[in-house]
């Protein structure tokens, strides 16, 4: 019998891949923007996948949205889901439950301290802390932490990064010796997929193979335009001045965030089974397809 799934958020980049791939379950879907958790049916489920969340905003949103939604909307749902005898809850968490960077060539693993540094991080943590809270014998609970998600429809900085590939074969971010780990929306179905059938609990973390930095980000979408593109290294002194004016888009392209997911794929006994060339490939060629 198939494992019986109920799924919030199906509709966002990560959900909508999701469905599109696991044919394997059961699948319920329910938007929260149309239901109360109260008027929520868990009968006959086994699991629940919550992928519903208020993301990161770039022009910002008031700071008690987040927990609204984040924090007290994902309680209540597994609340709900516990007390009528869902076995499994699935929370997507993020990496910004750690704080903004790694550096020294550190990493972030599962049980590395949290000290989210925004409203989304720490909307996140809260709910994990309080999800957790309710794990039991009967009731387990699986949170997957998530770096950058990257791949077909993808939207925000990594649209952009291919937007400024394409257009330009001269860029200005050359020898750029920073870590960014990140994840192909192939491989996170792929963990959660894994996480589910196993009906696994704990803190989970997904990623790549290996991180990549930015400079190896930028060859990589050019190569999917099967064309190069030349990288200039910046100065010292400009670069500085950049920083002091640009500060999140220095960090972005700059700075470094990494995560050690070796320990999830050794208890899961999982491997990533896409590598970043084949999910930058696989962006790139649907980049192309809207253009036409």
């Amino acid at each position: 019998m198939k494992n019986r799934l109920l799924v919030t958020g199906s509709s966002g980049f990560v959900g909508s891949n999701f469905i599109r791939n696991s044919e394997q379950f059961n699948i319920t879907e329910i938007d929260l923007l149309s239901i109360t958790t109260d008027k929520i049916n868990f009968n006959n489920i086994d699991s629940v996948l919550h992928l519903a969340a208020l993301v990161h905003q770039m022009k910002g949103a008031p700071e008690e949205q987040y927990f609204k939604v984040n924090r007290d909307l994902a309680f209540n749902v597994a609340k709900s889901a516990k007390e009528q005898g869902v076995k499994q809850f699935v929370l997507m968490s993020t990496a910004k439950v750690y704080g903004e960077s790694t550096a020294n060539g550190g990493s972030w693993s599962e049980v590395s301290d949290c000290a989210p540094s925004d409203p989304y991080g720490k909307s996140k943590y809260e709910a994990e802390l309080l999800i957790r809270g309710l794990e039991d014998d009967n009731f387990k609970v699986a949170i997957v932490r998530s770096p950058l998600v990257y791949g077909a429809g993808v939207k925000a900085n990594m649209f952009s990064l291919i937007r400024l590939v394409e257009r330009f074969p001269l860029l200005p971010l050359g020898d750029i010796r920073n870590e960014r780990s990140v994840v192909y929306i192939g491989n996170l179905v792929a963990l959660l997929t894994k996480i589910i059938e196993e009906q696994a609990s704990g803190i989970f973390i997904a990623g790549d193979r290996s991180p990549l930095s930015t400079s190896e980000m930028i060859k990589l979408i050019a190569a999917g335009f099967n064309r190069k593109v030349s990288l200039l290294k910046v100065p010292k002194f400009i670069l500085a001045g950049v920083r002091r004016i640009l500060p999140s888009i220095t960090y972005r392209l700059y700075g470094s965030l990494v995560l050690d997911n070796s320990n999830t794929n050794k208890v899961l006994n999982f491997t990533p089974p896409y590598s970043s060339e084949q999910g930058i490939c696989e962006m790139v060629k649907w980049y192309k397809t809207r253009r036409k």
